[in-house]
């Protein structure tokens, strides 16, 4: 079935490298394939983890995706579906009802 989805190009948006210097250097792995897995195919089918945000937020995001140990994580992205592309806007962690993303408190 896999091959009759459209396959979506990710892009990282340059300043997710300054975000990602903020989380532990252990969790990269998870957090690249979590993106892969979850975002390659069907980036907005909305899940228990997967949301169409109210309004746009964090770098004009349009979408989250949580994951990771307590669904610590946070991944803000957008959708470009006439160019089948994922971008990734913004990668943080929360912590209680604090989300982090890059050292500074975001406000949701």
């Amino acid at each position: 079935m896999a091959d009759e989805l459209q396959r979506f190009t990710i892009i990282y948006a340059p300043i997710t490298k300054q975000h990602l210097r903020t989380i532990e250097s252990r969790y990269y792995s998870l957090i690249r394939d979590v993106v892969d897995e979850q975002l390659s195919f069907e980036p907005t089918t909305e899940t228990r983890n997967r949301k169409p945000l109210k309004r746009p937020v964090v770098f004009m995001a349009t979408w989250e995706i949580r994951f990771g140990p307590q669904n610590r994580f946070r991944v803000y992205y957008d959708v470009d579906l006439e160019q089948a592309t994922v971008s990734i806007l913004a990668i943080g962690s929360k912590d209680g009802n604090r989300v982090v993303i890059g050292g500074e408190e975001i406000q949701l």
